[in-house]
């Protein structure tokens, strides 16, 4: 199975989607096929050998839109965009004339003394009135063609749009109105049925209706659009002792970046020279400036604060941390949630369906007595009142603006699938290696009477030894401002036991207390101590300078700050916190009390964390695995929803539906939240959707009328159908404003 993308042209509404998915889904071959109206893209999986390319624009061109194939992101990343005001002129114009036309018509039915030239006097001038009507009219038709030129084709090739409700309705006014005015000099009533002014004001109306809904959605796919921007058009390289302007994407892998303060930095890589500070928050969501010295890494796209850096670029293209963040997003916007199919299946029905309750409302009201301008009345209200976009926005909007909040708070979520079913999420089942914990060896307790010798002694004998223990002394020393001046001499390493070793003339021991034991030196004095530490599950290391005991060096893998934070908050969502540890059972109980975990799970092998994910799963429901390492990615996809930090191997991001990329357990909460607020949100625009075509509808029928109310204008059905795809699309973007 082979999956591609393509950008579909020409549709307006759900109906245009859905008409799109349903002739390619009808092709032999295709498994699936999303088509997204706000991205205007289509994902298509499918199978080579028996479609392709070629069937895909048959099909589609046959219904009546374009198809192109998807455009590599660094072709469309600096195209020209459309001109925020480039439909605004056209619009002013048509609110203008329809203004002036509701003057001339509406005005003097209300007051027939109102200040008009004598030949647009209704009653003095019937047929100079008509006609100057006609002539404000026919602009406001040209600048209103597309709906024409869109919508005629496409009810005659049997896939109808909102277009097509528009083009028929006010084209069937447009004629009625048209032939009213040659029947004037015959029959001076004929005056009170024109609809000139319903015609201009229901195209201006949806008009603006769809420039505002554009307006709104290119609000909801800022997020893309900001990560794209944030790459830098040229890079300053150094090659050979010049220093040159290049395009970003011409640096190659190897080549040395040199980046000064203030700039972006174009690709990832590793600091080479140069000390600075970074702004990550873009990409992470991290407001606070992360430090970068040699050796550190950098990410592309962020900004460098203060000094002078050297990079050895080290990804390129789509390889970089910022071009898969754009991909996880891209994706994500681009597929449907579940939640959407129902709407779909809607609106494939509902353009017909409307076309058909206007043509039987207006001939029931013929019936029943009525005069041909009631029932074209009716006729034109029910079609421009419906609004098949309500319902195909509901969701992708939602989508589309809960993955971009997701993104800028450093939450990738893959899919709309996943942003919907987080919101489930029963239990949580943290790796706590690197996941809950920093992931390396920490010095945390020092117990000693004279902890300066202790630490000075103990990161002399550590600074030959290449143990994960022996460096977590050393960088202790080396964070805390101790200097290592004397270095051991005629050292003996025990393997499993510890060093031994002569500093000056005194005889070092550094190691277990079985090692210190067996070489006659007393630890008593600290076995208390070092009871108490073994029982949280830390590494002990003695020490004893000249043949006395001197202390105790306690190292563990420090839990993060913010890991006890993220099981409160868990806790307050409901959710069951669990912890996979393959550390002895001390150290996993101690580090799960600590956090407040509900389940704790020690000694576990790699293979063993799939099958504890299907067991946890069976006893709670819905659950989210977080991990970070190769040996979580088969737990990461046996979970329903795998979440990797963002400091992770490549193969747990790879097989994870979720990245954390601030690596904070703070954000598992956090991705739970955004899962539930867009879930409410994408209710309560289908509920908005469903409810107003079903409610509009009926009353634009003449429901209200039959039962002695008033009967619905069609510049009000248009203003009300304009106004609600807007409601939408605004409903969708309070979501930008929520904190997580």
């Amino acid at each position: 199975m082979t999956e591609e993308q393509y950008i579909i042209s020409g549709m307006s509404c759900a109906a245009c989607s859905s008409s799109v998915q349903r002739v390619v889904s009808r092709l032999d071959g295709v498994e699936s096929c999303e088509v997204n109206l706000i991205t205007e893209k289509m994902t298509v999986c499918f199978d080579e050998t028996k479609t392709g390319e070629v069937d895909f624009i048959r099909v589609v061109e046959k219904a009546g839109f374009g198809i192109t194939p998807d455009k590599p992101r660094e072709e469309i990343k600096k195209q020209p965009g459309k001109k925020e005001n480039s439909g605004l002129a056209p619009l002013v114009i048509s609110a203008v004339l329809s203004a002036v036309l509701l003057y001339i018509s509406m005005g003097q039915m209300l007051y027939d003394k109102l200040p008009v030239p004598f030949f647009m006097n209704m009653n003095s001038s019937p047929f100079d009135f008509a006609l100057t009507q006609l002539l404000l009219c026919i602009p406001v038709l040209f600048l209103g063609r597309k709906f024409f030129v869109s919508g005629i084709p496409l009810l005659l090739r049997g896939h109808p749009n909102m277009d097509s409700l528009v083009a028929v309705g006010a084209g069937a006014s447009f004629i009625f109105s048209v032939v009213m005015t040659y029947m004037i000099p015959y029959d001076h009533h004929a005056v009170h049925n024109l609809y000139y002014e319903s015609v201009a004001v229901v195209i201006t109306l949806v008009a603006l209706g769809k420039h505002l809904e554009q307006r709104s959605m290119r609000k909801t796919a800022s997020a893309v659009k900001k990560l794209m921007e944030l790459t830098p058009d040229n890079a300053q390289v150094l090659r050979g002792d010049k220093e040159y302007t290049v395009p970003t994407a011409e640096v190659g892998v190897g080549e040395t970046l040199i980046v000064k303060p203030g700039a972006k930095i174009p690709l990832d890589g590793i600091v080479t020279k140069g000390n600075s500070g970074a702004d990550e928050s873009m990409l992470t969501g991290e407001s606070i400036p992360v430090e970068k010295s040699v050796g550190s890494a950098v990410i592309g796209g962020s900004i460098n604060l203060n000094g002078v850096i050297y990079i050895k670029v080290t990804r390129v293209g789509g390889d970089t941390a910022l071009a898969k963040i754009i991909k996880f997003v891209e994706d994500a916007q681009n597929k449907k949630a579940p939640i959407s199919k129902t709407a779909d299946k809607v609106a494939g029905v509902f353009v017909p369906a409307v076309i058909a309750i206007a043509v039987i409302s207006a001939v029931i009201w013929l019936i029943a007595g009525k005069d041909i301008s009631f029932a074209l009345k009716v006729f034109t209200s029910v079609l421009v009142i419906a609004c098949p976009c309500a319902l195909g926005l509901a969701t992708p909007t939602a989508v589309m603006v809960g993955t971009g909040l997701g993104a800028s708070n450093g939450i990738l979520i893959r899919n709309g699938e996943i942003l919907e079913i987080t919101h489930k999420v029963k239990a949580v089942i943290f790796d706590k290696t690197g996941t809950i914990t920093v992931g390396k060896p920490t010095v945390t307790d020092i117990i000693s009477t004279d902890k300066r010798l202790l630490l000075e002694t103990a990161a002399a004998v550590e600074s030959v030894s290449q143990h994960p223990l022996a460096k977590a002394v050393t960088e202790y020393a080396k964070e805390n401002g101790f200097e290592i001046k004397n270095r051991p001499e005629s050292t003996q390493n025990i393997s499993g036991k510890g060093i031994s070793c002569k500093i000056g003339e005194n005889g070092i021991l550094l190691g277990s207390a079985a090692f210190l034991t067996e070489n006659g030196v007393d630890i008593s004095g600290y076995t208390d101590e070092a009871n108490r530490l073994s029982a949280e599950g830390k590494s002990l290391i003695f020490v004893s300078i000249a043949g006395k005991a001197a202390g105790v060096i306690a190292v563990a893998d420090r839990v993060k700050e913010t890991s006890a934070k993220a099981f409160l908050k868990l806790k307050k969502l409901g959710v069951k916190t669990v912890i996979l540890s393959g550390d002895n059972k001390a150290c996993a109980d101690y580090i799960g009390k600590s956090v407040g975990a509900d389940e704790i799970y020690s000694e576990v092998l790699p293979e063993q964390k799939a099958e504890i994910t299907a067991e946890i799963r069976k006893k709670y429901g819905t659950v989210m695995m977080v991990g970070d390492g190769i040996n979580d990615a088969p737990a990461l996809a046996e979970a329903d929803i795998g979440c990797a930090v963002g400091n992770g191997s490549d193969i747990a991001i790879e097989s994870a539906d979720i990245v954390l990329m601030k690596s904070d357990p703070n954000d598992v909460p956090r991705a739970i939240r955004l899962s539930r607020l867009t879930l409410t949100n994408i209710k309560e625009n289908l509920f908005w959707a469903f409810c107003y075509n079903t409610v509009c509808i009926p009353i634009a029928a003449g429901l209200l009328y039959a039962f002695g109310g008033p009967l619905l204008n069609p510049m009000i059905a248009g203003l009300a159908m304009s106004l609600s795809s807007v409601f939408v699309v605004g409903n969708a973007l309070r979501l930008r404003g929520k904190k997580l």
